[in-house]
This record gives structure tokens, sequence and C-alpha cells, in this order.
């Protein structure tokens, strides 16, 4: 999860850049069969069913969180997908959508346990920083199973500062942290690729060979 200042998309479009990050993370997911969940991921040390169990405990979470209910840490839990973690994704995928296309949503505040203090922060913020997350996501398990991407222009356009807010120093080294340490980012480079690399990804990372 990140830890950003402010969100960088305006709240009347945050909802729509969001289910449309979620619907991309869901086509790939939709590639990943159970015998992969044991490969390598981008993500330190976890492997495929790790990322996948944290993707869908915090689309749950977020959901309780747009509901009122955030500050229970049972529901940020990670969870497993079994051998079926198209199925298991999608259906937390659905629960997340529907509860943030509530009407209302964007005048709620949203507790979010494992961010700062944890909150009560504005919906708009709340909702970016799960947009950046599956964003990225998505392009975590894309490479995992061999895939590169494609994302939308504008989609990266409307991460990009969101990413440039996530906080850097001690807690990118702390286990289990979100992103890993910046990375340079030379100029010229692409959107996707600055984004990747200022959360500590390696944009040409790709699975190492089989022993």
């Amino acid at each position: 999860m990140t830890d950003t200042q402010a969100a960088g998309p305006r709240a009347a479009d945050i909802r729509d850049l969001d289910a449309r990050a979620l619907l991309l993370a869901r086509s790939v997911v939709d590639g990943v069969g159970a015998d992969a969940l044991d490969r390598p991921t981008p993500c330190g040390p976890w492997t495929l069913g790790q990322l996948l169990a944290h993707m869908t405990g915090q689309n749950h979470g977020f959901a309780a969180a747009a509901r009122g209910d955030g500050r229970d840490l049972a529901h940020w839990a990670d969870r497993p997908v079994g051998d079926d973690p198209a199925g298991v994704f999608a259906a937390s995928a659905a629960e997340v959508a529907v509860a943030f296309a509530e009407e209302g949503v964007l005048e709620r505040a949203f507790c979010l346990p494992e961010v700062r203090d944890g909150g009560p922060f504005p919906a708009s913020q709340a909702i970016a920083f799960h947009f950046l997350d599956y964003l990225v996501h998505a392009w975590d398990v894309a490479v995992s199973i061999g895939v590169r991407p494609a994302f939308d222009a504008d989609l990266l356009d409307a991460v990009l500062p969101v990413a440039a807010l996530v906080p850097t120093g001690p807690t990118r080294e702390a286990p289990g942290a979100a992103f890993a340490p910046a990375l340079d980012v030379p100029p010229g480079v692409d959107p996707l690729e600055r984004v990747l690399r200022l959360l500590g990804r390696d944009p040409h990372w790709s699975p190492p060979p089989a022993a």
C-alpha cells in the first residue's frame, strides 16, 4: 500500500482511473495458472502466490474502508488464491469496484490502518493509493509470467504524480515495505519506466532462469 501526501488525479476522475487499472490487473491475473504461484516476482522475496494473496486481501480491505469499516485489520489480511487465482482475485476486484462506485463515496473518509497513522484519509486520496497499487501490481504480475503489458498513456500520466509523492527514506528498506528504495531516473525515460523506478522496480526485471 502506498503512503502519499496527496492524490494526483482530480477527485472527479479517480474512480474511473482506478476502475481501469483494476480491469487491467484482472486481465493480467486471468493469465495466471495455479501452477505459476511459486514463481518469483519483482516484489522482493514474494512469490506470485504471495503477491496475489496480498492484492486480493487489499481489495477486501479497501472495500471495507469505503464502507466505514477500514480500522479492522482482519479485512486487510492476505487471502490465498488456492487453485483458482483468476476467480478469487476477480471476486475481490468486483467487491472493491462496487464499494468505490457507491453513491456518496467521494464524501467519505477512509481508515487505512497500514498507512501512516491509519487516517482517516479523504476518499479521493485513498482511491488514488489503490489506483497506484493496482497499476503497478498489474505490471508485477505480468512480468512474473513473462508478459510485458501495455498501459494507456493517460493512465501513466495520471499515476506518475501519485508515484512521485510516495515518501522515500528508511521505511522503504524495512521488511515488508510496499516499495523498495527509488532507483535513479535517467532523463528522457518513458512514463512507465519513470513510475517503476520511482517505486524501486527494475523496469527490465524478468524471472531468473529455472534451476
